[in-house]
């Protein structure tokens, strides 16, 4: 008996630990139908980002655009180059990216490595990335981005809705200022969340 209550003692302290640790997050705003907010990072000056909503759309597009390598043009114009290093379908794949930085920031590179999961049960789908910087070596004229995730969180819902979140985090590394970034990171999943809706919502109408 003890020991059972030592257990769940030690057990509590760990749970209170993870709450206090952990940063709520902040509703910004809602735009377009979809609900915007920001999280400050532990250990570091630059805030996280995520989004959501519910979208009219097949579960199948959605995937489809999500995580597939055949589809890429729809990330934005700041993605100036991506190579596929790896890829196995509906499983991992692995990008290498340059971003277009604008001036007078210096351009930056990205090895993302991307797992992609299905739970049977509930049919939730997550893409989840995160960095690997020694699969590709540093180049002249770039800055490397080390401190990234991102997770996408497709799941069905009932009468053809699909609720579609993005969650993420990016250490721009170099000279940024984090007073600037915060400013903006927050139009990161109102673009892409908007262009998925874009290219995979039905013209049906609610039921």
């Amino acid at each position: 008996m003890q020991k059972l209550l030592a257990f769940i003692f030690t057990a509590l302290l760990q749970m209170s630990a993870l709450t206090a640790g952990a940063q709520s997050w902040n509703f910004i705003k809602e735009k377009e139908g979809f609900r915007l907010y920001t999280r400050q990072e532990a250990n570091s000056s630059f805030k996280s980002f995520r989004g959501e909503a519910e979208i009219r759309a097949d579960m199948d597009k959605v995937s489809s655009l999500i995580g597939n390598i055949k589809n890429l043009d729809w990330w934005g114009d700041d993605v100036h180059d991506i190579t596929v290093l790896a890829f196995e379908k509906d499983r991992h794949i692995r990008y290498y990216f340059v971003y277009d930085v604008p001036w007078p920031f210096t351009d930056r590179d990205l090895v993302a490595d991307v797992t992609i999961s299905e739970d049977s049960a509930t049919g939730i789908r997550t893409v989840y990335s995160h960095p690997l910087p020694d699969v590709v070596p540093e180049k002249h004229g770039l800055i490397r981005v080390t401190n990234y995730w991102q997770k996408w969180t497709i799941r069905p819902l009932n009468n053809g809705m699909i609720h579609l979140t993005l969650e993420g985090f990016i250490d721009p590394a170099g000279s940024v200022p984090a007073w600037l970034y915060n400013m903006v990171i927050i139009d990161t999943p109102l673009r892409l969340l908007r262009e998925v809706q874009k290219r995979v919502q039905t013209d049906q109408t609610p039921g």
